[in-house]
């Protein structure tokens, strides 16, 4: 059975996201902006090869989401544009203990599947688009939200992204928990201790979070407002060292005697380009070399909102993925962080993931962490 119960266990199974391929943008006649896609496509898949290059060599086992090259799959009727790839699966679930929680986003596993479950001789084949979707019967659409929460052709598509996932789940008799915002994007989990990081005004804020504490009584659950993604704003490397892009004052009590490096504004004194950007995109998206190409912001901005966050709560430093207590994978060099993992013994492989700042997503949100070995450790005991 899988299990992870600290993130700087040894890692051993692990989710690496997907991008779109090259060939998927075709459809784009303005070449202008059809060639930033491709590169951003070629660019972004070298990247998280040298990312698995790395992983591989340490043992851990890649799980990746599959997508089409037909971007008639991913267009939605009710807007009108293209679903986002699966880049940054972290976002929509998390393994804690060995229960494993994955977003609404994500219900059953195949569209056939849920179909042939359900589907009687009046119904007509499953739908391959938003589009014929749309065309059902409100009376199937009303069966398949009542069976499986299932009221938007996003629903139904982003299942088969990670059907490898979940079938290795199943063979492994973990329990999957469907339909939480529960993510490792938002929940560090220290061994007994759980620090949900909140964001007020979010689908995430303190009271979502405290009303899933009851629903975790193994666990000592701490809720702290983060502004952002959890490990957009600190990484716990290894028992007793933190990561931080802030100074937030309950670390002498959350985490009490531990080193802490803060890097305060360190990332966006190395963007500066990005600012020029801001005013056109409120900050959402950046891509090196394209700040004044104004016809590929227009496109992004027009047909794919919903692709880009908010880069401005995530701050490559701090978005560290730790394969064990001894090794951990960065995106460039940093000497004051540097110079902390040499002190702990720790070693640093940089991946520059070089879109990380179109796609808002570091090298922990880009992946998730399935298993890693060891048990549940109590490294604050006093507490019970």
């Amino acid at each position: 059975m899988y299990s992870v119960h600290q993130h700087w266990d040894p890692l051993r199974v692990c989710v690496v996201g997907r991008s779109y391929s090259p060939n998927f943008y075709n459809y784009i006649k303005n070449t202008k902006v059809r060639d930033v896609f491709y590169q951003i496509a070629e660019e972004t898949e070298e990247d998280y090869q040298k990312l698995i290059q790395i992983l591989q060599s340490f043992g851990v086992k890649i799980i990746r989401p599959t997508v089409s090259d037909n971007y008639y799959d991913y267009l939605l009727s009710e807007n009108n544009k293209i679903l986002p790839p699966p880049m940054t699966p972290r976002d929509y679930c998390a393994m804690i203990g060995n229960k494993f929680y994955l977003s609404n986003q994500y219900n059953k596993i195949n569209i056939e599947t849920i179909w042939n479950k359900i589907s009687g001789s009046t119904w007509p084949s499953c739908p391959k688009t938003s589009y014929e979707f749309d065309q059902l019967p409100n009376s199937i659409k009303k069966e398949l939200q009542h069976h499986f929460n299932i009221s938007i052709f996003n629903d139904l598509l982003y299942n088969n992204c990670y059907e490898a996932l979940i079938n290795d789940l199943e063979a492994h008799n973990n329990v999957i928990e469907y339909g939480t915002n529960i993510n490792s994007a938002q929940v560090t989990r220290i061994g007994k201790d759980l620090y949900f990081g909140t964001v007020e005004g979010s689908n995430f804020d303190k009271k979502y979070a405290n009303s899933l504490i009851p629903s975790l009584p193994d666990y000592r659950c701490h809720v702290v407002d983060m502004e952002g993604h959890a490990d957009g704003t600190f990484c716990p490397v290894k028992p007793g060292l933190i990561v931080s892009l802030r100074d937030i004052p309950t670390y002498k009590d959350t985490f009490p005697d531990w080193e802490v490096i803060y890097l305060p504004y360190q990332s966006w004194d190395q963007v500066q380009p990005f600012l020029e950007l801001k005013s056109k995109n409120k900050g959402k998206w950046w891509v090196p070399g394209h700040e004044l190409n104004d016809e590929f912001t227009q496109y992004v901005e027009t047909w794919m909102s919903d692709w880009v966050g908010y880069v401005e709560e995530t701050v490559f430093d701090v978005n560290m993925l730790v394969i064990d207590e001894k090794n951990v994978i960065c995106n460039n060099y940093n000497e004051q962080v540097f110079r902390a993992f040499e002190r702990h013994n720790i070693t640093p492989h940089i991946v520059n993931f070089r879109h990380r700042y179109f796609w808002d997503g570091g090298l922990h949100c880009i992946t998730a962490d399935i298993h890693r070995e060891g048990n549940q450790k109590d490294y604050f005991p006093w507490r019970d």
